[in-house]
Formats: C-alpha cells, structure tokens, sequence
C-alpha cells in the first residue's frame, strides 16, 4: 500500500495558526461570492429598470405626427432630357428634405389609358412593377435620401442614375461624416462571422465596423444607436432601433422614405401607418383658396398632401378604375389652391410642392409634434472650415506653381 502524504508544517508555525489561516481564506472567498452575487443582482436589477423605462420611452414616442407628400411620376416624361428628368428629381428630393417630409409617394396618375414602359422597383413593401417615370423617380428620391457612404451598397451602376452625380446634395441631418460624433448613425449589416449570442457588425461609415445587439441577415439598412466606447477599449457597441428613434428621441430630422402606388386609389390604401391618413390635402386650381384655411386650425397625426401633374388631380382621378367618384374635392378633407391669382398659366408640380409646404406651415398642427433638437454632433453645413485670411494666403502659395510666372 502506498503511505499516504501528510501535509508538511511550514517551519516556525503551529498547526492551530495554520487552520486559523485557512478559516481566514474561506471566509474571505466566501465574503467576496456573496458581494460578486449581491453586485450582480444589482446589475440586473439595473438592466431591467433600463430596459422597462427604454421600452415607456419607446411606447410615449411610439408615433410622432408625420407629414407625407404624393407626387405623379408622369412629371419626369414632361422633362424634355435625361438630364433635365434627374434634376427634377432633384428638386423633389431638396422640397421634401427643407420641410422635413417623412414620407414621398410616387404615384401613377395615367394607369393603362398609355401603354409605356413598366420597371421593377424594391421597396419597404417588396418588389414591385411600375411605370417606368415612377420607378425612376422613386429611384433618384431613394438615392439622395441615403447617406453617401451606404450608396455603394445599395445602389449599383444604373441608368436611372446616370447623372444623379449632377444633383445638389440634401444634406441630411443623417449624412453625417466620420467625424461628427452623434448618438443615432445609419448602416447597413455585413457579412462577416460573429460569436455564437453576438448581433451583427454593421457598417455605419467609420473606420471599424460597430458590434450590435440584433442578428440580422446581411444587406439590411439599419439605424443604429451609438454606445459610448468604454475606456481603454477601442470596439464599438450600439443598438439597432427602428427608424424613427432618432426624431422621437433628438427631434433631430431623420430623412423620408419612398413608397411607390400604381394608382390614385393606392396612395390612400397602403398607407403604412395603423390608422391611415387623418387628414388629407388636394391641391389644385380648382380647389379654395390656401387662405381660407384657419390659422393653424387643422390638427393632424398623419396628413398627406396630393400634387397632380401636368393634366392635375382630376385626370389621375378618371384613369383610376378603382375609384368611383367624380368629383376630385370628395376625396380630400380640404382641396386648396395654394397660390390664387397666379401670374403663370400653369405651376409646375416641383414648384407647387414649395409654395404649398410653405403655405401650409402656417395652417397645420401636430398633435404629437417632434422634440426641438438641441444635442450636438450633427455636422451644421457640408461648406468648407473658415480660415483666417493668413492661412489661406498661405495654403495658396503653397498650392500654386508660380515659377511659370518668372
């Protein structure tokens, strides 16, 4: 049998100081698991209270009062050259970005009365098939809407974009650089490996990728709400929110979505908010004067405003089977002339788009109107720094080559 060892007593100490000793220990191991346990109740009693006053804070901004515009897409075959078709895109786009639009509709007011061309266009709802001057239109809005760094991966090379490099620049709160530090970002979730329990990386136009809390399957645009980076640590964290968290949270406007119809009828019956449109504007030159509305006398959750094209709202209304009225103004809660007396003959749809919102600034009212924003962070005008007149006289002679000059 092999004798078993004995502990050996280190020399100048008695049994008894050495129990007492590993008495001390214990003691002190079992005193640093109950504080670990207690420390990490706390942390999750913490978490919870976080997350239950994230979710009343979701719930009390769940729906902020939105303001859509519907456009024909006809207007772009009036434009006599491709060129001239993308710059009143262009102008569209800048209209709804300056009054803070939430939401562009590009609707068909000729149906099949015309046979044209039909183009697939992708949209929050799927794919669908459109006449080809909507497609194009809804394209151009989509593309000036995204940020700069996210145009690569959602727009490849096309046609309809052939000259969109033309166009003004919106210059969207959400086109933020890569040094303007806001909490809310815009992205778009990579392909690469993530840790079992781990959310996708997304790509928000910085330098690395951000961790997030959501699996998500590559290719998806997300918004994302920016942690603040832990000392010492150089990985970013955030949160995937839904796209409307930024203006509910900040009041910070957060650019419009694009939504084709194919008819008249359809810019009503897919809406996408819960209870519809609840007040609805036509504008026409058959309608009352702008001015006869009260002075912010008309409240609204939702509220759509109608352009018509070059024919106006009534011949959208008869190439439109599915619905059966005569009578353009029944459709509406208020049909409005926004500019009586008119010098021009006609007003041109991009034009009436900024004399009606002007207009109309002054008439409606939210009911649960957006935060004034007042954080920082948002990059204020994409013009170059101001110098003083030493530094560019210097950055100048530095530049030229003025040796031609002797």
């Amino acid at each position: 049998m092999e004798q078993q060892k004995l502990p050996i007593k280190p020399p100048g100490k008695s049994w008894r100081e050495l129990n007492q000793e590993k008495k001390a220990l214990k003691r002190q191991r079992n005193e640093e698991k109950i504080l670990k346990q207690e420390k990490r109740k706390i942390l999750e009693k913490e978490l919870e209270e976080k997350i239950k006053e994230e979710a009343e804070e979701e719930k009390k901004y769940a729906e902020i009062s939105t303001i859509s515009i519907a456009v024909p897409g006809s207007i772009l075959e009036n434009a006599q050259s491709a060129e001239l078709r993308t710059y009143l895109a262009g102008q569209i786009a800048r209209a709804a970005c300056i009054f803070c639009v939430d939401e562009v509709i590009v609707f068909d007011d000729v149906g099949d009365k015309i046979d044209t061309k039909k183009s697939k266009h992708e949209d929050s709802d799927g794919i669908k098939v459109a006449r080809k001057s909507c497609v194009q239109l809804a394209r151009i809005l989509q593309y000036l809407e995204c940020p700069q760094y996210l145009r690569k991966h959602f727009f490849p090379i096309h046609k309809d974009l052939e000259f969109a490099g033309l166009l003004n620049p919106l210059d969207a709160p959400h086109h933020l650089r890569m040094s303007n530090n806001f909490q809310f970002r815009e992205g778009i979730t990579m392909n690469k490996k993530v840790k079992p329990g781990r959310g996708s990386q997304v790509n928000v136009g910085l330098l690395q990728d951000v961790s997030t809390d959501k699996l998500l399957n590559p290719g998806i645009r997300v918004t994302v709400k920016m942690f603040p980076s832990a000392e010492g640590s150089k990985k970013l964290k955030g949160k995937i929110v839904s796209l409307a968290t930024p203006r509910s949270h900040t009041g910070v406007y957060w650019g419009y979505t694009v939504r084709v119809a194919n008819n008249l009828s359809q810019v009503f019956t897919q809406c996408p908010y819960k209870d519809g449109y609840d007040v609805t504007i036509g504008t026409s030159d058959k309608g009352t004067p702008i001015d006869d509305m009260p002075h912010k006398g008309t409240t609204y959750n939702h509220a759509l405003i109608v352009f018509g094209g070059l024919h106006g709202i009534e011949a959208a209304l008869e190439g439109d089977e599915q619905l059966q009225v005569s009578d353009a103004s029944l459709l509406f809660n208020h049909y409005v002339n926004v500019l009586p007396n008119q010098g021009s003959r006609t007003i041109r749809t991009e034009e009436a788009i900024l004399i009606a919102l002007t207009s109309l600034q002054t008439k409606l009212k939210a009911n649960n109107q957006p935060i004034s924003f007042t954080n920082t962070g948002i990059a204020t005008s994409s013009s170059f720094p101001t110098q003083n007149q030493e530094q560019v006289n210097k950055s100048t002679i530095d530049v030229l080559d003025l040796s031609r000059f002797d």
